[in-house]
């Protein structure tokens, strides 16, 4: 466990980071999702910003808990982060917001539970390989800002 805290991301920067994750997401899996569900584009697209929606509050919290915790275990800034762990942070937000998300699927739809299940994991593996290459591309555009006197220490 490391004595040191890294910085985190400011507030602005994670509202940043969340706009653009689910901007670019309904970008693009609405129209994915849309003719595999069979689900109307403007049932879908209501559907989804509703879902973006649960998502931005869930992105927001789970990231900045996740982040906590791995920098106080590691010192490491999650814009350091390694692949594996890259991996179980995007599988872990996506096993959270699955759970969230079934019951808006079926009553927004109609869709049985296992229909719903079905399209809740379509989307959830699409959002795991967006949430994963979204952030690694995000970390490196946008770094963690760090102490001028931090940085020449290390």
């Amino acid at each position: 466990m490391s004595s040191t805290s890294p910085k985190l991301r400011s507030f602005p920067d994670r509202v940043r980071q969340i706009a653009l994750f689910e901007l670019g997401g309904l970008a693009l899996i609405t129209p994915p999702f849309t003719w595999a569900s069979g689900v109307p584009i403007a049932d879908s697209i209501g559907l989804l910003a509703v879902i973006a929606l649960i998502a931005a509050i869930w992105n927001g919290c789970y990231n900045f808990c996740f982040d906590w915790v791995e920098g106080r275990l590691t010192g490491r800034p999650a814009d350091r982060r390694p692949f594996r762990l890259r991996a179980l942070h995007a599988i872990g937000f996506e096993g959270g917001l699955l759970m969230m998300s079934l019951p808006v699927i079926m009553a927004w739809t109609g869709m049985s539970s296992l229909e719903a299940l079905l399209a809740d994991i379509g989307l959830a593996s699409a959002y795991v390989l967006y949430a994963f290459g979204f952030n690694f591309a995000y970390d490196r555009i946008f770094p963690i800002e760090q102490d001028k006197a931090a940085a020449g220490a290390n």
